[in-house]
């Protein structure tokens, strides 16, 4: 499958992070956006809360500028963040009152939230998810009707 050039990037650093336990919803310097732009936390002044889609004046500046950061825009940055998080079990904007999960950092919760995560990536680039393989198991007559070889070239 052909993948953008952000997106390939994109996923090899949240692999990392989640497998070298440093993607951390709570810190957005090791979020899923975090992650993507190198552990730097400044993307986290395009907006006035934390999981919001509303991009403040800063955001806006930088939107319609064309501005991309790792090849994101920034609204796709709070989209990217907004998934994450909720995937992750939390509700958004982030805020003292609203519910948060038990064990932020918990692998299931980091799980759900790359695999939404991927999702949006692939969306954003116009692709299929390339976490699905269900068409893996798909057959006609008793045959598959994909093959294996398919999906890993």
């Amino acid at each position: 499958m052909k993948t953008s050039k952000r997106l390939e990037q994109a996923l090899v650093k949240l692999y990392n992070a989640y497998h070298n336990n440093r993607l951390n919803p709570e810190d957005c310097a090791a979020c899923a956006v975090g992650n993507i732009l190198d552990n730097h936390d400044s993307w986290k002044h395009l907006s006035n809360d934390y999981g919001s889609l509303s991009l403040n004046y800063i955001g806006r500046v930088h939107q319609n500028l064309g501005r991309k950061f790792n090849g994101y825009t920034p609204l796709e940055i709070l989209k990217i963040e907004k998934v994450f998080l909720e995937a992750c079990g939390f509700k958004t904007p982030l805020c003292h009152y609203n519910p948060k999960p038990i064990n932020p950092t918990s692998k299931d919760n980091l799980f759900n939230g790359l695999s939404a995560v991927v999702d949006i990536l692939c969306q954003l680039d116009n692709i299929d998810n390339i976490m699905n393989y269900s068409k893996l198991f798909e057959q006609e007559n008793g045959e598959p009707v994909y093959h294996l070889e398919t999906f890993l070239t």
